[in-house]
């Protein structure tokens, strides 16, 4: 009689990612939560953006796009056939930059910024809720510290994640009775390509052309030097899911500055520090 494999005698942990293309957070978590043992599905839009994953055992690629009801609906099926019903952690993950002044962003950007960044959330954590509720798991939801302060040509971006913040802090209380937790991780600076998303910036007649340098600058996340890898960032976000952390973490380069700053700081302190940074800082004339 052939003995039992090790996945029989003992089922992997699950764990679901959003936006998992390469050289990002998603792809960043998708490998750490693997090297803990976990059967990974790991999504992205694209299939081939994640081919570096394709050959790690107990990782299953499948193609999601947040935006789209029946990629959703398609990914529900493969995992609860995978799984049996359960899901132990979904993170939300997937997010699309927007750096430009608030005034001079046009209402379709914004709105598709909100759909991938807040509804895309939402749409993937009630399409996945009653897996993750079954399993008394965890859902995670990277956010950012421009979800609790303010940050000049930032503010869709910004909004956006301060509505996952709210939603997600909601949603724990929701959730709580069933014992499933809710983290939300207010993230800093991190090393990725949503840096290389934005097209070449113009504001020709704008009043805002003095300051075209420095939303170029920020753009490319040349406004923070050093910032966090990615692959250290994924391992200390699962160290916290892990540990069974709950409510906000912070994680991420400046992301102690961040909360120390939010906590302890009047708004007006922010403002007077990070606005002139932004605006003069790239030698605005």
């Amino acid at each position: 009689m052939t003995p039992p494999t090790q996945d029989q005698e003992e089922p992997r942990p699950t764990a679901l990612i959003t936006g998992c293309s390469a050289q990002g957070i998603g792809s960043a978590l998708a490998q750490a939560f693997h090297a803990r043992g976990f059967h990974v599905f790991a999504t992205a839009r694209s299939l081939p953006k994640m081919a570096h994953l394709a050959d790690l055992p107990h990782v299953t690629l499948l193609e999601l796009d947040v935006t789209c009801a029946a990629q959703i609906a398609r990914a529900v099926a493969a995992v609860r056939a995978h799984t049996s019903g359960k899901l132990d952690y979904l993170v939300n993950n997937s997010g699309l930059p927007l750096v430009r002044p608030a005034l001079e962003t046009s209402l379709a950007e914004a709105q598709a910024l909100f759909d991938v960044n807040f509804w895309g959330a939402v749409r993937v954590t009630q399409a996945f809720s009653g897996m993750v509720v079954a399993a008394r798991g965890c859902v995670a939801n990277i956010a950012s510290l421009g979800g609790n302060m303010p940050v000049v040509w930032n503010a869709f971006y910004a909004a956006s994640k301060a509505a996952l913040k709210s939603y997600g802090e909601t949603l724990r209380l929701e959730l709580a009775p069933f014992g499933v937790r809710v983290v939300t991780v207010m993230s800093g600076v991190v090393r990725t390509q949503i840096f290389d998303k934005h097209p070449d910036l113009q504001f020709p007649g704008s009043m805002y052309e003095p300051a075209t340098d420095g939303v170029r600058r920020m753009a490319a996340g040349e406004s923070v030097k050093d910032p966090m890898a990615p692959e250290e960032y994924a391992r200390r976000v699962v160290e916290d899911l892990l540990g069974g952390k709950s409510g906000l973490v912070w994680r991420g380069k400046m992301a102690s500055v961040g909360w120390f700053l939010t906590t302890w700081m009047p708004t007006w302190v922010l403002v007077s520090f990070f606005f002139p940074l932004a605006f003069f800082g790239a030698g605005a004339g």
